[in-house]
Formats: structure tokens, sequence, C-alpha cells
């Protein structure tokens, strides 16, 4: 009975992400959701478990969190040295060199400060602790649900399939990660025409930059063109200056043609499933899908991703955070 009854938050956290993702699978409640279950798992099995098996467990719960953070540390700052290396020192670079450089600092205070072992040192102890866990649950639960969501097939057929610019090599070039998109837009049209559906429309999204010759939408649209597609299928949308903006923008150009269209977007895998949040967001009527990244650039890509998540629902988050650090100073005062 005590085993059944340690499972019971499990269902139903089960049950509300079904119910979530029935509704709508672009929502980040959906992945808050889905580490909620993981999470209840973990808290129910020592809860189920014998005295003598659940002690290992705990153990190796704490084991893995500790070692995890060290490792995680190592492999962000190799990462952040290699995107330096390899695509200069831009900010946005920069991001997974600061966040191992972050959490190794993070292991050195907590130290510094439990052997101190004064009151408000217990205090900020406790509230960095408490704080550094929400962030790290909200952190996996993004990489895990938008890693899931990057797994849905796109179902044939859909009437247009809206690629989302990024920037320009040169102002005029298109770039190897906007290659990627645009080449993942093509299969979804080669695939789609293969099967004997209509063709779908090719439309480009993205708007010209201060550092940019022509709009991006020009440069993929001639891409497009240049590696097979018919110019009649190919559209633009050339206002657009952000990724909500692409998405309302071309949203309209698509309910001017038809009210009730399909669509597919296609982006970069690490930004597919924020840019789903957006779409939903904005309107539009249709799930995102991800084209690969090399794997060097993908971790600073995905840490701007999440902070870029965790600001649009910054009330929220701060309010979390508050509620944690008093909680942290409320048990460290005596």
């Amino acid at each position: 009975m005590k085993s059944a009854v340690a499972f019971i938050p499990t269902v139903l956290f089960a049950l509300a992400l079904a119910y979530s993702v029935r509704q709508d699978r672009r929502m980040f409640r959906n992945a808050v959701l889905l580490g909620l279950v993981v999470f209840s798992v973990g808290v129910a099995l020592p809860v189920a478990l014998p005295a003598h098996r659940a002690e290992p467990l705990v153990v190796g719960y704490f084991l893995l969190v500790a070692s995890g953070g060290v490792a995680l540390a190592v492999l962000l700052t190799a990462n952040g040295v290699t995107m330096i290396r390899k695509e200069g020192r831009r900010a946005a670079n920069l991001l997974s060199l600061l966040l191992g450089l972050a959490i190794a600092a993070l292991f050195v205070l907590l130290g510094h400060l439990v052997e101190r072992g004064e009151s408000a040192a217990s205090a900020t102890a406790g509230a960095l602790v408490l704080v550094g866990a929400y962030v790290s649950f909200l952190f996996t639960c993004f990489l895990g649900y938008a890693f899931l969501y990057g797994r849905i097939r796109v179902r044939a057929p859909v009437d247009y399939v809206l690629m989302l610019g990024c920037g320009l090599l040169g102002g005029e070039r298109v770039s190897p990660l906007l290659a990627s998109r645009l080449r993942k837009g093509m299969e979804v049209y080669e695939r789609q025409t293969r099967e004997g559906w209509p063709a779908p429309v090719m439309l480009t999204s993205g708007g010209q930059g201060p550092d940019e010759l022509l709009p991006e939408s020009e440069a993929m649209a001639r891409w497009l063109v240049d590696h097979g597609i018919p110019a009649t299928h190919v559209r633009q949308e050339n206002r657009s200056r952000t990724t909500e903006q692409n998405l309302r923008y071309s949203r309209e150009i698509m309910i001017a043609d038809d009210p009730d269209y399909t669509c597919v977007v296609v982006t970069n895998n690490f930004h597919a499933f924020r840019a789903a949040v957006t779409a939903r967001r904005a309107g539009v009527r249709g799930q995102v899908t991800g084209s690969a990244t090399a794997r060097y650039y993908w971790p600073s890509a995905t840490i701007r991703e999440f902070i870029a998540i965790v600001w649009e629902h910054r009330v929220a988050n701060a309010a979390m955070a508050a509620l944690l650090t008093a909680a942290a100073v409320y048990l460290a005062v005596p």
C-alpha cells in the first residue's frame, strides 16, 4: 500500500502532462510537467523501496548530482574555449564558458560558506542551493522536452513550409546555419511531393539587418531556387527582425491566402522548442521542426534559448527565486 501511495503524485503529474500535450504540444508547461513526472518518480522510489535498498539509491542521487555538476562545469568550459576559437569572442559565444566557470565558482563559494558555519553564511548557501536547484530543474525540463519535441515527425500535407531566417555572411550569403534550415525545408517539400501531395509554398522569412545588403528572405529564396525549387513555389516575408515577427508577419501572409492554412515551421534544432512556444503565442497553426547544428555550437545556442525562455516567464521565475531565498533564510535563522 505504501508503495502505491508513493506514486500517486507521479500518476497525477502524468495525467496533467497528457492533458496538456493533447491541448497543445508547444507549451513550456509541458516541459515542467515532464520534469515533475521524472522528479516524482525519483522521490517515490526511495519511499517505496525497503530501507536497505533505498539508502544506496539516495546516496547515488547525491553522487550523481555532485559528479554531474563537476563534469558539466568542465565540459562547458572546454566547449566555451572551442566556441571562442571557432566563432570568435562575441558575447553569445561566451555563454558556455561563462556558465562552466560560474558552476565551478558556485562549488567553491558553497564550500567556503559551509565552512564558516554562521547563520548569514548558512542562509546564503541555502539560497544558492535552492535557487540553483530550481534553475537546474527548469533547464533539465527544457532539455528533456525539447529533445522529445524535436522527435515529432512532420505530418504531410502542409500548405506552407515556413523557414525562419538568420544572419547572412558578408551581408548577402546564406550561412551554413541558415543553409541547414533551408535543406530541412527542402526535405519536407520533396517528401510531400514524392508522396503525391500538392507542393507546399516555400515561405522564407527574414528582414534586412543594418549590416546586410539584402533581406534574409531574398537570399534564402535565391538559395532555394538555385537548389532546384521552382521560383513559383517560393514566397518571401521580408519585414521581420525577430523570431516573433517572423511568425506574426508570415501568419498574415498565410491567412491572407487561406484562412484554413496548415504549415510547418523550420529552424535549427536548438531553436525549435522556443520557436514552437513563440509560434503558439503568435497564433501560427503548425508545429516546428529543427535542422541539424554543429555539435560544438549546440551548448551555447541551447543556453541562449533557455535564458530567453526564462526571461519570457521572468515574473513567475523571480517570484519563485524570492520564495526559495526566503525559505533558506527562515531555515537558517535560529
